[in-house]
């Protein structure tokens, strides 16, 4: 490719033929009928002649230097392709809770896919301390959290911010409301995810915020699973709202009031420590919205 504009600044540099030619590795005849077609297609000529030796006019002065700064970054642009071939495929670690599989993280991949194709995802899902602690160590890039985590050398920056509505059958009392002050919970029995999952930490913090401890039947480690024993009466739950989930018949929600019935949902990285290129473009793109 760079070939195509070398030429000219070769010939620019010597203003004589038969040295350009001999640099260039050509035949004279065939560099004189490039530059012909060249003047021919820009309608000017480049040179002032003077029986063989060539002298740079103004056009040909201005197009040599367009030239040297295109021959530069073409240069550059091969290095570039080069050492990204030479460093293999460009993934990105990420790591993230379940509930986010089916609409937050896909969102996420299309996205930056769509800027980035050459882009490619390891995914690792589990619950939040989990992945924050994977995170720490370097074993996932990235990590898409909730709540956001506490005393741990992370950065962290807020995608979203997700409601939290009680979850309960529709045999009990309460789905008969629409709201329900969440210190009217207090003799209720709660299905849950377990301590590690950001669910658990947000139900035990508003536990804590109107005085009281949980008394939790089940525990789970996946939200479906929490709305299937919420449905077959077991208890009552706290849940995301999510666009994509579909609650199992005999279920109803309700807003909860009297606390923060929401829960942040953000973007982490190991704060201080260097991210790969790909990652950083992913923190980029998803950081951007």
């Amino acid at each position: 490719m760079r070939d195509l504009v070398w030429w000219f600044v070769v010939l620019a540099e010597e203003e004589n033929v038969t040295a350009a030619a001999e640099r260039l590795h050509i035949p004279q005849p065939t560099l004189s009928r490039r530059l012909a077609r060249l003047e021919k297609h820009l309608g000017t000529t480049l040179f002032d002649r003077s029986g063989k030796r060539l002298r740079l006019n103004a056009a040909g002065r201005v197009y040599a230097e367009h030239l040297r700064r295109a021959h530069t970054e073409l240069a550059a642009a091969e290095q570039a392709v080069h050492e990204l071939a030479a460093s293999g495929p460009r993934v990105v670690h990420l790591g993230f809770l379940h509930s986010f599989g089916t609409w937050l993280v896909p969102e996420l991949i299309q996205r930056t896919r769509s800027v980035d194709p050459g882009l490619s995802f390891d995914l690792v899902q589990d619950a939040a301390e989990v992945i924050t602690a994977k995170v720490v160590s370097g074993e996932v890039d990235l990590g898409i959290v909730s709540p956001r985590p506490r005393d741990v050398p992370v950065s962290w920056h807020r995608l979203l911010r997700q409601q939290v509505h009680l979850a309960v059958p529709t045999t009990n009392p309460l789905a008969r409301r629409r709201s329900v002050a969440f210190s009217e919970l207090r003799d209720a029995e709660f299905v849950s995810m377990a301590k590690r999952f950001g669910m658990r930490r947000l139900l035990d913090e508003a536990c804590e915020a109107v005085d009281f401890e949980p008394h939790i039947t089940v525990e789970c480690q996946e939200l479906d699973t929490v709305a299937g024993l919420v449905a077959a009466g077991i208890g009552v739950a706290l849940l995301p709202d999510s666009p994509d989930r579909r609650l199992p018949s005999g279920v109803t929600t309700l807003r909860v009031t009297g606390v923060d019935a929401a829960r942040d949902v953000g973007l982490i990285w190991a704060r201080g420590a260097g991210l790969s290129e790909p990652a950083r473009r992913v923190r980029e793109l998803a950081t951007s919205r």
